[in-house]
């Protein structure tokens, strides 16, 4: 009978192991298939404020490294280092969109987008916004793909600037961005608004 290494998850170990590996760029986490070492006391809430053992992690450094080495699997989120893969809760988005910027008009314009942990994304056909209407009350939820399957929740204040860039086009109101257009909502239900 073979011996097997336990390991006992935990941000300390990730850290060490993150720090061992860590180049220029984000890791390549989509290379990496460390067993599954089970699940970590670590969650992402609405906001993008991330917890530790149910405590705000209040260093922004240590938030962008454990967000470098964040995946989406199916609909499950791990932090992955060559060594280890520890599943962690994502409340809505792992990122919030807090600002964006655009330049051109209509379909020659571009949105980029700005995330609190540093990322950038440019709407387009790799980045693409979608958004999602609460059934009861009407209100939207705006996502931008910032990297391989993960979103950035887009901020309120965003959003509305958003809306004002925002164009008809074949029944829908949306944005361009990079010659592609994001419907919001249906023109039609816009003017009952």
């Amino acid at each position: 009978m073979s011996e097997q290494n336990l390991v006992t998850p935990s941000a300390e170990g990730i850290v060490a192991s993150v720090k061992a590996t860590k180049g220029k760029g984000l890791p390549p986490v989509h290379k990496w298939n460390p067993p599954f070492c089970g699940d970590l006391d670590m969650r992402i809430a609405r906001d993008g404020t991330w917890y530790y053992l149910g405590t705000p992690i209040g260093r922004f450094e240590l938030v962008r490294l454990f967000s470098s080495i964040l995946r989406k699997d199916d609909d499950k989120y791990f932090l992955v280092t060559p060594v280890e893969k520890v599943g962690i809760t994502v409340d809505d988005a792992p990122f919030v969109a807090v600002d964006f910027e655009s330049e051109g008009e209509g379909e020659a314009q571009t949105l980029t987008f700005h995330t609190h942990v540093g990322d950038q994304a440019i709407a387009g056909p790799d980045h693409p916004i979608r958004v999602i209407r609460d059934p009861e009350t009407g209100e939207p939820s705006p996502y931008v793909l910032v990297r391989a399957n993960l979103e950035a929740l887009i901020d309120r204040k965003s959003f509305y600037r958003l809306v004002d860039l925002g164009a008809h086009h074949d029944g829908w109101f949306g944005l361009w961005s990079l010659g592609q257009f994001f419907p919001i909502i249906p023109s039609s239900e816009l003017e009952g608004l």
